[in-house]
């Protein structure tokens, strides 16, 4: 089994296993590989190195002024950083690491995913009639439950003017069923 770093043209960085080099290329051709977030068939193998496995790391070096729960809480501090007015969100990814900085766009991808996941799972797609049924259901004509569907910048910026409460929010493809 041959487990590849793939990347599509947009940028979007995934894994994808193959049976062999041969079998990779070959879905690559009949454009059966494809972006989980983008659907973008451009995809191409990045660089990566072997994984050999030589046993357990020593724990990393907590590094001078932290302590081990700051170091081990950075990206969380991260995260309270970007809500909070006090403290710029600059200053918090300043004291993250080299390698827990290269792991920081990865962890985003992931949580970005995952609530994607979430909100496809929980809320009904109405497609095309989703300026229609938020307005019923804003006025009361239809019950209220979570929805997700497509509208054109016009629509959206009319149920804005009237009051309604809605959010552009795109969902990748990957969000909409499982990669299995």
């Amino acid at each position: 089994m041959k487990v590849l770093d793939l990347q599509c043209s947009q940028g979007h960085v995934f894994e994808g296993w193959f049976g062999s080099e041969a079998d990779f290329q070959s879905q690559k051709q009949r454009e059966l590989v494809q972006c989980p977030l983008c659907n973008d068939h451009q995809v191409h193998k990045r660089l990566s190195a072997p994984r050999l496995n030589l046993g357990a790391r020593p724990p990393a070096a907590v590094h001078p002024g932290r302590d081990a729960s700051q170091h081990v809480n950075a990206g969380a501090d991260v995260g309270r950083a970007a809500g909070s007015a006090q403290a710029p969100a600059s200053a918090a990814v300043g004291s993250i690491g080299h390698g827990e900085a290269a792991a920081l766009p990865q962890a985003l991808h992931a949580a970005w995913l995952r609530l994607a996941r979430h909100i496809a799972k929980n809320t009904e797609d109405v497609g095309d009639a989703f300026a229609q049924e938020v307005r019923r259901i804003h006025h009361g004509e239809a019950p209220e439950r979570g929805i997700r569907g497509q509208a054109t910048a016009e629509e959206a910026m009319e149920l804005l003017e009237e009051g309604v409460a809605v959010l552009p929010l795109p969902l990748p493809v990957a969000a909409k069923e499982t990669l299995q």
